[in-house]
């Protein structure tokens, strides 16, 4: 199954090179470019992808409000909605945050390695979140130095200990498969895991879910596991 890519920046040879990077794998097609986050919901309409690029900062209208408006819920949206990766030039940017609150799936530096874009392509059309870990290590101080905590910490006494694991490893930024080959279980059985940490923590998705792992110190940067 070809995984289908609309890329939103301003900026023509962002665009253009992403898309020869694409184009160049045997499972990813570009049907389309937006060069402001206007022309996005349109294009998305046109062209149903699984997954949109979304540039951070478009000069009319800002990648966080184009994905609000791409993945908020209304009659005419596409079904089911695409998943948004953030392209962000800084770590430092302050729309990160908002944007994943904003249902944004995937966060990305543009000078990430060319090999990064097609993994996190494939990783966000699976259903699994991905963010850079320059993003994610922004995002984690960020959050737990000046936010409200976007999940009560005390839900974490009713994970399991095989659960808790799972959470340990998924904020580590391992896949559903990377974590069924530690654990040395079959990946439905990750899959099951995770639904339930969702559950019981309220997580959206595994980005907040990662914030939470972050934030209760289960994990902490730079460091590992605790």
């Amino acid at each position: 199954m070809t995984i289908r890519v609309v890329i939103a920046d301003d900026q023509h040879m962002i665009r253009a090179g992403f898309r020869a990077l694409l184009d160049s794998e045997p499972d990813i097609e570009v049907v389309g470019e937006a060069a402001d986050g206007d022309q996005v919901p349109a294009l998305v309409a046109a062209t149903r992808p699984d997954v949109v690029l979304m540039d951070v900062r478009m000069p009319t209208v800002d990648g966080l409000t184009a994905t609000r408006e791409l993945l908020t819920p209304r009659p005419d949206a596409p079904s089911p909605a695409p998943r948004v990766i953030m392209l962000t030039t800084f770590d430092l940017d302050e729309y990160v945050y908002e944007a994943l609150r904003s249902g944004a799936s995937g966060f990305l530096l543009k000078h990430a390695p060319p090999g990064e874009l097609a993994h996190a392509v494939r990783t966000v059309a699976d259903g699994n979140a991905l963010i850079d870990p320059q993003v994610l290590g922004r995002l984690v101080e960020d959050f737990v130095r000046s936010r409200v905590p976007l999940i009560p910490r005390n839900r974490a006494s009713g994970l399991t200990e095989r659960e808790t694991e799972v959470l340990v490893l998924l904020a580590r930024g391992l896949s559903n498969t990377e974590i069924a080959a530690q654990l040395v279980v079959v990946e439905q059985t990750v899959k099951t895991h995770v639904s339930r940490i969702f559950a019981k923590l309220g997580a959206r998705d595994r980005a907040q879910a990662v914030i939470y792992a972050y934030e209760t110190g289960l994990i902490v940067p730079g460091v590992g596991p605790q």
